[in-house]
């Protein structure tokens, strides 16, 4: 499967200009998958504008560039503002591949220094995975890719690779650069990033489009500050390889979300009998417990299940709380209080 990154400059409240842009790139380059940046369709310094320009899923633009897609037997993927009711717009990224049209809406709207996303665009809150081109891909946008609990919860939901769109400009290269063989290791996935060129209001974004290795290696990347491309041929033997030699998706903890959640909430999520049932779990942990008894309640026996699992659990009510856990070789007993 050959993916193509395109680094466009596109004309700002011009989507059909931006639309023959693409299409003419296309046209030159053949691939299966081609990506362009965040707000490709109408640029992305819009304002107010966003919400004249502003389209639904199944908009003229979506149509059109589902028709290019089946003449060019080929999935798109490019962003947009979209428009979901009267006066509520996302910033997204669309995938289109025929018939198909699958929509991701931004969870982490930029809204610092130069970026005023909050003033015009309602947040996303889903992380969703697609199956395209015989891959499974979780789209996300800018300064999505800063949060990485967003990629690993696509990753573990099947995606091979994060295809990221982006906005950036000059003023955040090296963070990106930094960042992005991160979220490619540490989920081992293909990690593809498309940026916009060109100027626009003050704002120079410095293309760059590149991809990554599920190991972090990067594999190809388009010339900084201008339009051009890169194509990159993906070989799914990589992923294989990558998740046998460092299987993070493997040894990813569930319980360690909930324990973020948590804390970015202030503490103020689980209740004091629930803490103590994670306490007393985590000095049992290191062997494969079977089953545990709970003096207490439920809480607390939800509390050990959140660390260790969904292990068999019986539950004796009372005030004097500990659990003894049991497996083949043994007991250990654990005081609440200890």
């Amino acid at each position: 499967m050959k993916i193509c990154l395109y680094n466009i400059n596109p004309k700002v409240g011009n989507k059909k200009k931006n639309i023959k842009k693409m299409e003419k790139v296309m046209s030159l380059v053949e691939a299966d998958i081609y990506v362009f940046g965040e707000m490709s369709l109408t640029g992305y310094v819009c304002r107010e504008d966003v919400f004249s320009l502003a389209e639904g899923g199944d908009g003229e633009s979506i149509k059109e560039l589902q028709e290019i897609s089946r003449e060019r037997d080929a999935a798109i993927i490019f962003g947009m503002p979209l428009s979901e009711r009267e006066g509520i717009v996302y910033n997204a990224a669309v995938l289109v591949d025929g018939d198909e049209v699958h929509i991701y809406k931004k969870n982490f709207l930029a809204n610092f220094g130069p970026f005023e996303e909050k003033f015009y665009f309602s947040p996303g809150k889903d992380a969703p995975v697609f199956r395209t081109r015989g891959m499974n891909i979780g789209m996300c946008i800018c300064y999505d890719i800063f949060f990485p609990e967003l990629s690993k919860t696509m990753a573990l939901k099947g995606a091979d690779m994060l295809v990221c769109i982006s906005a950036s400009p000059t003023i955040s290269k090296e963070h990106f650069e930094r960042v992005l063989p991160a979220r490619a290791t540490e989920n081992t996935v293909f990690m593809a990033y498309c940026n916009l060129v060109g100027e626009q209001d003050g704002l120079t974004f410095w293309g760059g489009s590149q991809i990554y290795s599920p190991k972090g290696n990067m594999m190809a990347r388009a010339e900084y500050m201008k339009e051009g491309h890169v194509v990159q041929e993906i070989d799914m033997n990589i992923l294989r390889e990558a998740r046998i030699a460092r299987p993070t998706l493997r040894d990813t903890k569930a319980e360690k979300f909930l324990l973020a959640f948590n804390a970015a909430e202030g503490g103020h999520v689980f209740s004091d009998n629930v803490k103590r049932g994670m306490e007393m779990a985590k000095k049992a942990q290191g062997r494969r417990w079977k089953e545990v008894e709970v003096h207490g309640n439920e809480d607390v026996a939800y509390g050990i299940k959140l660390v260790l699992g969904d292990l068999k659990a019986k539950i004796v009510k009372s005030d004097d709380v500990k659990a003894i856990f049991r497996d083949a070789e043994g007991e250990l007993e654990v005081r609440g209080n200890e």
